[in-house]
């Protein structure tokens, strides 16, 4: 029998058909990837198998959110990313026009480049949001999970599985020799995407449906920066009547690289045969949207996709668990589809390590279904209620109703009329705009995921009511069940996030200067609980000085009390103050939040 061992496989002989590891994921997409990068980072044994030849061909997925950076912050690859991402700087300027060289409709300053919305990005995180397409990032989650250890196979294709009270048996195809073997795994991790044969063959339940709209994407190369330069951006939305197929005339034009590699993204009727379009109908379509009518084109790919409002309302059973678009599968209005994928991940990888050590009991799992199953849930529903309020727009412009495509282009000229017609008309586009702020510019959508469940242990306290819109606007806490909340701290000589400091390999304890005790006990607790837990203490003449004075007014507790922080970065235990015996309530916060009551 071939066994994984420290992610090395040992040699097969010609006879053996079986191989061994702890995790075995199937796909290599965000979600897959990010998996093993996250298991190999915590030691965990893991092989990852995709059908594909390698990762993503095309663009796919690309706005990358605070969440999804700090994530890679954390496995050590930010710096990675960031090189070859499009900066937060240029991300920003979503424009609604005719056509790229024709006349605008209007702008919205975008993911949280707006003067008035990027303090709140920069007091939220570390690191800024940006834009890698996914055929740019999948190779460096891959990577990097595979230098650590993770076994990567491609061209090899998931069969079925069958499970049992000691692990999961899977029937692989290596898709180059035809021949199948068997993977032997404790667990197993769908992350095959939105048609997942895995998440089918354990029948999770799903709310919503599939395939409620098609789109056709066109990617092409064209350099178009005199026409974009000067309004950088990822996203160009073009109202032109007669754009599209079975449409109201909308479609997007999506930048892959600046300024000379793009995407065509455009709606048909998905209860009609699929449009069928060649070399010289998308040459046609890219100028007709560029308004550009000589342009150079070279036409790189076409591809059909379904839009979906699907979810799934539990993501596991018994030792298989899925994630990704296998559990979430909506379109990619407010970017949340790669960046909800990598949480997924980063929630289920540290509570598989803790089992699979011994230092959590089986109990645990059960939680990465109570806390990302509402996930799920929420970002599907705002990804198509994001959709749906282009709908405004086309309302305020007057297109919804018009007889035909002369009438729409009438009907979006009378946004210029010297009449009071004309005035209502603009007030109702500027009403449409400013709602399309919940797509691109949901804060608090992507920060302010919160969690309940046993892995969260309730000090008895409530979230705060929110100040701002929720939607819009991140508020940060430590109430248990919230994210970390970000500040800087550290000395004359270095500077940490407090993220930072909490990596995913440890549990990790924030005090003060008084809770000294907390430390004390955190050294007992490890050693009783076999994990490890290290204690930050922030305070003048430390290495952890509170800078700013922005952890005293974050923490939400007295100095002398304790915060207890998972490997996920979510808080999951804090007390307000000292108490009489620390180490017992250390020890049995971290035993709750383990499975480990006894």
């Amino acid at each position: 029998m071939a066994t994984f061992q420290d992610g090395i496989s040992d040699t097969a002989t010609p006879t053996s058909s079986v191989v061994e590891t702890d995790v075995l994921i199937v796909g290599s997409g965000p979600a897959g990837a990010s998996s093993a990068l996250a298991l190999s980072t915590l030691g965990i044994s893991n092989m990852m198998i995709t059908k594909y030849r390698w990762t993503a061909n095309t663009p796919r997925a690309h706005i990358t959110n605070q969440r999804a950076m700090e994530f890679f912050r954390d496995m050590g690859i930010e710096e990675q990313v960031l090189a070859d991402a499009t900066p937060h700087e240029l991300i920003g300027d979503t424009v609604f026009c005719t056509s790229i060289a024709g006349e605008e409709i209007g702008r919205i300053l975008t993911w949280g480049t707006h003067p008035a919305r990027h303090a709140d990005y920069q007091l939220a995180s570390p690191t800024l949001n940006c834009d890698i397409p996914q055929n740019y990032l999948e190779p460096i989650l891959v990577k990097n999970a595979t230098m650590r250890g993770t076994q990567t196979r491609f061209s090899s294709e998931y069969i079925s599985h069958t499970q049992d009270a000691d692990g999961v048996t899977t029937q692989v195809l290596d898709r180059v020799t035809g021949v199948e073997y068997t993977v032997r795994s404790k667990y197993l991790i769908g992350a095959d995407g939105a048609r997942s044969l895995v998440a089918d063959e354990i029948g999770l339940p799903f709310e919503g449906q599939m395939d409620i709209a098609g789109s056709m994407n066109i990617t092409f190369k064209a350099d178009i920066e005199e026409q974009v330069g000067h309004r950088p951006s990822v996203l160009y939305w073009v109202v032109q009547p007669g754009s599209n197929v079975g449409g109201i005339g909308a479609g997007l034009v999506r930048m892959v690289r600046p300024w000379n590699e793009w995407l065509i993204v455009w709606g048909y009727d998905i209860n009609q045969p699929a449009p069928v379009v060649d070399t010289a109908a998308a040459t046609q379509i890219v100028r007709n949207l560029l308004g550009m009518p000589e342009l150079e084109v070279e036409i790189t790919g076409t591809s059909l996709w379904g839009n979906n409002e699907y979810f799934a309302t539990h993501l596991q059973k018994g030792r298989v668990f899925c994630a990704g678009d296998a559990i979430h599968r909506h379109p990619p209005s407010n970017g949340l589809g790669s960046n909800t994928s990598v949480q997924d991940s980063y929630n289920l990888a540290w509570k598989l390590a803790a089992v699979i050590r011994g230092q959590a009991g089986a109990e645990l799992l059960e939680t990465y279904s109570v806390e990302r199953a509402p996930v799920a849930r929420q970002i599907v529903t705002r990804a198509n209620q994001s959709g749906r309020e282009f709908g405004q727009l086309f309302e305020a412009l007057g297109i919804t109703t018009a007889k035909d495509e002369a009438e729409m282009i009438a009907r979006i000229e009378e946004r210029k009329d010297n009449t009071p017609a004309g005035a209502a008309k603009r007030a109702a586009i500027e009403a449409a705009m400013k709602i399309k702020n919940y797509e691109f510019n949901a804060h608090g959508v992507e920060m302010g995921q919160f969690y309940e469940s046993s892995a969260v242990v309730s000090d008895g306290s409530t979230r705060p009511e929110p100040t701002r819109d929720p939607e819009l606007y991140y508020q940060p806490s430590t109430v248990p069940g919230s994210p970390l909340p970000h500040v800087w701290v550290g000395s004359s000589q270095k500077k940490y996030s407090t993220l930072d400091l909490a990596p995913s390999t440890q549990f990790t304890i924030f005090t003060g200067l008084t809770g000294q005790a907390w430390a004390d006990a955190a050294v007992d607790v490890a050693a009783k609980l076999g994990v490890t837990l290290k204690a930050v203490i922030i305070g003048p003449g430390l290495d952890t000085s509170d800078l700013y004075f922005d952890w005293a007014r974050a923490r939400e507790i007295d100095e002398d009390g304790v915060i207890l922080v998972r490997p996920d970065k979510i808080i999951a235990w804090r007390s307000q103050s000292m108490v009489d015996d620390p180490a017992e309530a250390l020890l049995g916060a971290l035993a709750s939040v383990l499975s480990r009551a006894s």
